[in-house]
């Protein structure tokens, strides 16, 4: 579809959305690396050498989960064997023999930590734990997480293996989109093969909103928490690497968050945009959200909506082609974006033969009476 140049038609006074950093909390941490994101928009609040590359210990296995939901139906079921039984390191105690469902063995993944876990899902999803972590490295470029590499399923120390807090606030960002895995870590305890497992992520219990997602430890990563918190529809996600406060550190940090921030929602997705046309029938075309978008605001704060959209669009045009994007700011930072697309569609404009516009010349009488 052809375009003619791109101009972006601010709503108020924003020219351009611009990114910055974040601003430095009122919170001190013990962390080595941190980071609070608002996950709706990716936006980071807090951080603390961000980027880092560290180790991550067991909350690699977020990665780990995920990868399992997108390929493999929670049904399926799961033949134990030697390769996975009897794993060093945490557990939920498989024994060669048994049969689990891949559900069964999530909820032990992501409750209690277990390696045999990780195994048994890596290698029945892709046949070798070497196969399955090349599955964890193409699903981290795909989210462009671009200072993480998995060498393994469990999140043991590994050479080659490692991410950080950004890349991980990200992937947990991300996998709580998904309603399965969003419901298996938000989950204090379950009943596996008749035995109730525990969840090790005390926030679940400790914290008011907290619905995930991970916990981790080894003697050399320390401890690692990866969690996720929502209220009044803002969810944020904090991650924090070789933290010996944790628990701590993760509800003094939303404390702070959720007193100075909401969520407001910037355009809903029946919101219409129109956009000028030429070469079809009408001389607009609408576009549209393809999402809600919602940004987490300082409470008071005014907010300036900009939308970068084709001065011009021209025919044909097809329903959910891409058209823009629609933005939200705040003092000149921006707050998150969602992309705009076309509401209908617009076929190329045919003009009537000349047979056809003299039958609708004689006949046009007849409609106008409607005899």
């Amino acid at each position: 579809m052809k375009r003619i140049g791109a101009l972006a038609l601010a709503l108020a006074l924003l020219s351009q959305g611009v990114s910055a950093a974040a601003e430095p909390a009122q919170v001190q941490v013990s962390a080595k690396a941190a980071i609070l994101i608002d996950a709706g928009s990716g936006r980071a609040l807090y951080e603390l050498n961000p980027d880092e590359r560290m180790l991550i210990a067991s909350t690699t296995k977020i990665m780990t989960a995920l990868v399992a939901l997108e390929n493999c139906a929670p049904g399926e079921r799961v033949k134990i064997d030697s390769r996975s039984a009897g794993r060093e390191g945490s557990s939920m105690y498989l024994r060669e023999g048994e049969s689990y469902t891949v559900e069964e063995l999530l909820y032990g993944l992501m409750l209690c930590s277990g390696n045999d876990a990780a195994a048994a899902l890596a290698l029945h999803t892709a046949g070798s734990e070497e196969a399955f972590a090349g599955l964890m490295n193409e699903k981290a470029r795909s989210l462009g997480l671009t200072n993480t590499r998995f060498a393994n399923a469990s999140g043991l120390d590994a050479e080659g293996h490692y991410s950080s807090a950004r890349d991980m606030a990200r992937l947990a960002a991300h996998a709580m989109e998904d309603d399965g895995f969003r419901r298996i870590v938000s989950s204090k305890s379950a009943v596996v093969h008749g035995r109730e497992i525990y969840n090790h992520n005390k926030l679940l219990t400790s914290y008011d909103g907290c619905i995930g997602v991970k916990t981790g430890y080894t003697k050399a990563a320390g401890r690692t928490l990866v969690s996720c918190a929502e209220r009044d529809g803002l969810r944020l996600v904090c991650v924090t690497l070789c933290d010996r406060d944790d628990w701590r550190d993760h509800a003094a940090l939303y404390d702070w968050a959720f007193e100075k921030y909401e969520s407001r929602t910037v355009a809903a997705v029946d919101t219409r945009f129109r956009v000028p046309a030429a070469g079809g029938e009408g001389a607009w075309i609408e576009a549209m959200p393809e999402e809600e978008l919602r940004a987490a605001v300082e409470r008071g704060a005014e907010i300036e909506i900009g939308l970068e959209l084709p001065p011009l669009v021209i025919a044909p045009v097809r329903r959910g082609e891409p058209a823009g994007r629609i933005y939200a700011s705040s003092g000149g930072v921006e707050l998150g974006s969602v992309e705009l697309v076309y509401a209908e569609d617009m076929p190329v404009y045919r003009r009537p033969g000349p047979l056809r516009r003299v039958a609708e010349r004689l006949f046009r009488p007849i409609y106008l009476t409607g005899e």
